[in-house]
């Protein structure tokens, strides 16, 4: 869900401070705004990890390529803007 968030907002410096300082002010994602995620967890024989963190920097050039491939139009930057898919 965060990684999809940081993609459709930003977070704004104001005075040299982040004007968004939790989630009451930075719009996340919520449940019922998610599309269906399938979630793959590959069997290793090594010391487990973090298995959430891993997921979140493929997601933008993801989302990205799939606007390409359905569009032809590539988005080089976020936060994306509904202006950007015109």
């Amino acid at each position: 869900m965060y990684a999809l968030s940081a993609m459709f907002n930003e977070i704004m410096i104001e005075g040299g401070h982040a004007k968004q300082s939790n989630f009451d002010t930075y719009d996340v994602l919520r449940m019922r705004d998610m599309p269906q995620v399938d979630v793959y967890i590959v069997p290793s024989t090594q010391r487990p990890t973090g298995m959430g963190e891993p997921g979140l920097p493929p997601v933008a050039p993801a989302v990205t390529n799939a606007v390409f491939a359905a569009t032809g139009k590539r988005l080089r930057r976020l936060p994306i803007r509904p202006a950007d898919f015109a």
